[in-house]
Formats: structure tokens, C-alpha cells, sequence
């Protein structure tokens, strides 16, 4: 090959590669994003009724799929499979699914609510942590009330296998309540507050503090490839937490509409949910990394694992809102 061939050719590859890689970076800008709503996350649910998302990305020619999160646990594998950009979990979830390999970032509070309890039936003799010894509680692995339950577990001198679990969705776990098939269940809201108008159902454990905030989750890939998207999203959370805010009567009506149940059912939800903040900072890092250190204690987490190192590794505090 002579001089001059040889040239021509690696000129070729050279503009052929550039030409491929304009094309790969072209390529990564989505069509559409995949966000999560969920009856936990009445922030998600505004977002959603009011098309603000999906009118903040039709100038860039981008849609919204909208995916719905039964519970934490749910939104973890939906991002864990890339079936969704946005999840909504708590805090604590997100670190337990970050720890155990989820390639996620926390990036927005959507609230700080107290949305789980221990709760039991209206005619239970079960008054306190140290009376499910031996009796059967449904739970939701993965999730707030899961870890939650492992805690009052923990401070009782108790652990899970003191208990029998029955690993339901949140509300399967409400049913198996009222029908009498479990003795009692680490409850979600709204499904909890729906237990306690509807069937007398009681909250015979509450602690606000250990119940970790309400966290809005990315795929690390998404937010290293879009960070200019996670913005818009942010961004469109802050609208629609702002209107929540400003409006609660229309707040509780979305509720109303998405979950079916009762105004009084969301009042009492609503009374345990606080959505005065959105920056994620060292107030979220805290929580989560105590509950965190009690799962550790308690087993549930590996004796070896740095807690505050993998905290700090799910917070992304780059895209933090002002509050």
C-alpha cells in the first residue's frame, strides 16, 4: 500500500468514526421519558392530572410515559430493569436497593410524611411491638413499612424471625388484615388510613422519625447522559409541589380521583403529609443514614457495609431545588 493510499484510507476511518460518533450522541437523547406516580406521592399525582411535565419537553419533541409504583420495592426494580428514568421510593429503600447493586441517584424530596405505621385490627389484643412475637405480619419487603418494622423489631429485642412475616404488596397486606389472615401489617398510606375509617383498623405503633422521606430516584446513566433533563424534571416537580401547596382542596380531590377512596380516607392522609420541602441535603442524608446503622444492627444489612459512604454515594445533591 502506497503512502498516499494509506492516508486516504486512515482518513476515511477517521471521518467514518466521526460520523458514527455524531450519530451515538445523537442517538442518546430520548424520545421519551418514563416516570413513576404513585398514591404515596401526591406530588407525582398533580404532576401527572396537570400535564406539567409533558409541556415543559414538547418544545425538545419529547414524551412522557407514565408507569405506576404499587410501592418502593416496585419503583426499585422498574429503574433496576431501565423500565423507568424516575422512581418514587423512601429514602431508606433507595439505600437498601443502592447497596444491593440498583444503579440509582436520590436527587428531589417530594414529602416528608409519617405513611407507615404497625397497625392491627380493630378487635386485636396486640397493643404494643413485643406482642407480635410469634404472630403473623404482613409486609412489603423493600419498602418504608418493611424497614420500619424491622426497627420496632429492633427496640422490642425482637427480629423477623421472632415474627412470621407474610410478604404481600401493600395492598394485598391491608386485606389480609381485614380478613383475619395476619395479625398485623407495617401499613402504607393512603391503603392505612383507608384501614383505619373504614374497618376501625389500629395504629398501635407510630414513630414519625423513623419513617425515611419521600425520595425521587434516576438512573445513574440517565442523569450522567441528561443532566440538563433532570433539571426540566426537577424543575416540573417544583411546579406541581408549588400547586399542591397552594391548593389542597384540589390536591385532595386528585387523590379522591386516583385512588378511589373516601375525602375523609385522604384527610387523614394528607394530615400525615408534609410537602414543604424538595432540596435533598444533609436532613435526608441524617434520616437515611440512621435507619441505615438500624438495619445494619439488626442484620438485615451486611456488618461490613459503610453506611454513610453508600449514603453518600445515592445522594446526587448537584440537581438539589431550592426549598
Amino acid at each position: 500500500m502506497s503512502i498516499i493510499t494509506r492516508r486516504r484510507a486512515i482518513a476515511g476511518f477517521v471521518a467514518t468514526s466521526l460520523a458514527l460518533g455524531a450519530t451515538s450522541v445523537f442517538a442518546q437523547a430520548p424520545k421519551e421519558i418514563r416516570i413513576d406516580y404513585a398514591t404515596y406521592n401526591p406530588v407525582s399525582l398533580v404532576l401527572k392530572e396537570r400535564g406539567i411535565l409533558e409541556k415543559a419537553l414538547a418544545p425538545e419533541g419529547i414524551a412522557v410515559r407514565w408507569v405506576q409504583s404499587a410501592g418502593s420495592n416496585k419503583a426499585l426494580e422498574f429503574l433496576n430493569a431501565g423500565s423507568l428514568d424516575f422512581g418514587s421510593t423512601a429514602g431508606a429503600a433507595a439505600l437498601i436497593g443502592k447497596i444491593n447493586g440498583n444503579p440509582i441517584k436520590s436527587i428531589y424530596v417530594y414529602s416528608r410524611p409519617e405513611w407507615t405505621a404497625l397497625v392491627t385490627g380493630a378487635k386485636s389484643e396486640i397493643t404494643k411491638v413485643a406482642d407480635l412475637k410469634g404472630k403473623r405480619v404482613a409486609v412489603t419487603r423493600g419498602t418504608d413499612p418493611h424497614i420500619f418494622l424491622v426497627r420496632a423489631l429492633a427496640e422490642a429485642k425482637l427480629t423477623e424471625k421472632d415474627v412470621k412475616l407474610v410478604l404481600l404488596q401493600h395492598a394485598d397486606g391491608r386485606l389480609a388484615l381485614e380478613r383475619g389472615d395476619v395479625d398485623a401489617w407495617a401499613g402504607l398510606d393512603p391503603l392505612m388510613a383507608a384501614a383505619e375509617v373504614e374497618s376501625g383498623a389500629k395504629l398501635f405503633h407510630r414513630k414519625a422519625e423513623d419513617n425515611t422521606w419521600g425520595i425521587l430516584n434516576v438512573r445513574e446513566a440517565f442523569a450522567r447522559e441528561n443532566p440538563a433533563l433532570v433539571r426540566k424534571v426537577i424543575a416540573a416537580y417544583e411546579e406541581a409541589r408549588t400547586y399542591a401547596l397552594a391548593n389542597p382542596a384540589e390536591l385532595k380531590k386528585t387523590l379522591v380521583d386516583y385512588t378511589k377512596l373516601s375525602d375523609v380516607v385522604i384527610e387523614r392522609q394528607l394530615t400525615r403529609t408534609e410537602l414543604t420541602h424538595s432540596s435533598i441535603g444533609q436532613a435526608q442524608a441524617d434520616t437515611i443514614i440512621a435507619a441505615g446503622l438500624a438495619l445494619k444492627e439488626a442484620g438485615v444489612l451486611p456488618a461490613t457495609t459503610d453506611i454513610k459512604a453508600a449514603v453518600d454515594d445515592l445522594l446526587d445533591r448537584r440537581f438539589a431545588a431550592t426549598n
